[in-house]
């Protein structure tokens, strides 16, 4: 179900802890609420918030899935270097296996990530935490 970007999600991240926004403006998530919140229906578990760089979204072009190029009719602004968004847990293993998986933030990351990509391996190439 769709909510809010600017109340505070009941979800849990993978540390364990409350989940945080990953992106507001534009909204992200599979239900364009901020959150990379998960559910029945987020059969791709867009369940990891991570900062887009080049090299990944030229290699998500590679791969038949364009995240550059704007679809407005599903509120879809097309990334660029530096966007946060939540990508598909299955995507961005894909990306770590090709040496191009972009930085993440832990504590916007969904648990439910937990079942396509370990904890270390995202912890490697976690951005540090805000104000520190």
């Amino acid at each position: 179900m769709p909510r809010d970007s600017d109340r505070p999600s009941s979800a849990r991240n993978v540390l364990g802890g409350p989940l945080e926004c990953c992106c507001a403006i534009p909204p992200t998530g599979f239900y364009r609420d901020g959150y990379c919140h998960t559910g029945p229906q987020d059969v791709g578990s867009h369940t990891v918030c991570a900062q887009v760089t080049e090299e990944f979204l030229r290699f998500s072009v590679e791969r038949g899935n364009d995240l550059v190029t704007p679809h407005p009719q599903w509120r879809f602004p097309g990334l660029k270097p530096g966007d946060r968004w939540c990508l598909c847990a299955s995507r961005w293993r894909e990306a770590l296996l090709a040496g191009v998986a972009p930085p993440v933030i832990l504590t916007a990351c969904h648990e439910g990530a937990l079942r396509f990509v370990g904890i270390a391996a995202l912890q490697a190439h976690a951005l540090p935490p805000a104000g520190g």
